[in-house]
């Protein structure tokens, strides 16, 4: 019963936001007394808590996948970006925004476990580009992964990007190309033309 009230919880608060969904919506949403839920959460802090790091977990799982599978640098980032859209529901309820704003603690430790992983996978990814001859010899690899995880969290912020006015799918699409196009040589310049092309007409 813990687990299906974690992964009801989860998939409520991606789709309607933190601060929305009540313990009473849970409950109804599954089918129990809101009771049974204190039996295994003490409180919405915790359950909250337990679906971001559940959620986390999940996503980091699928992202070791993609290293190990993508063709190349620049792929992988365009499918790690796609995967964590999907799970994330495309953002439409702002859930970093929605856990800065209303669990400050919990969204400080979510990241600084995202930029743990995300600088280590970023990394690698440049590290691999360089020695596959796409990415620059000359690039500062610790200096480029710390930016990167900058400017994916930057577009997160919704002052600075409402979501009226900048849809998440294109922004990070939008970042990506930034990032890609300041440190790729001719021929990864040529590998990502023929990815955008052929993927995002």
């Amino acid at each position: 019963m813990k687990e299906k009230i974690l992964h009801k919880a989860t998939e409520l608060f991606l789709n309607l936001g933190f601060k929305s969904v009540t313990m009473d919506d849970l409950a109804s949403e599954i089918g129990i007394s809101k009771k049974t839920i204190y039996q295994h959460y003490d409180n919405k802090t915790e359950l909250v808590e337990a679906s971001t790091f559940y959620l986390f977990d999940t996503i980091c799982t699928g992202i070791d996948h993609i290293c190990e599978t993508a063709s190349n640098p620049i792929e992988e980032l365009y499918h790690i970006k796609r995967f964590v859209m999907e799970h994330l529901k495309n953002e439409k309820s702002s859930p970093q925004y929605q856990l800065k704003k209303y669990y400050p603690k919990i969204h400080d430790r979510l990241k600084w476990k995202q930029f743990e992983v995300m600088h280590e996978n970023i990394v690698e990814n440049l590290k691999e580009g360089i020695a596959q001859g796409i990415f620059r010899a000359n690039l500062d690899v610790d200096f480029v992964s710390r930016m990167y995880f900058n400017g994916m969290s930057g577009i997160k912020d919704t002052e600075l990007f409402p979501t009226g006015k900048h849809n998440m799918n294109s922004l990070m699409d939008t970042y990506l190309e930034y990032h890609l196009r300041a440190i790729t040589t001719e021929k990864g310049l040529r590998i990502l033309n023929d990815f955008i092309n052929t993927n995002q007409s």
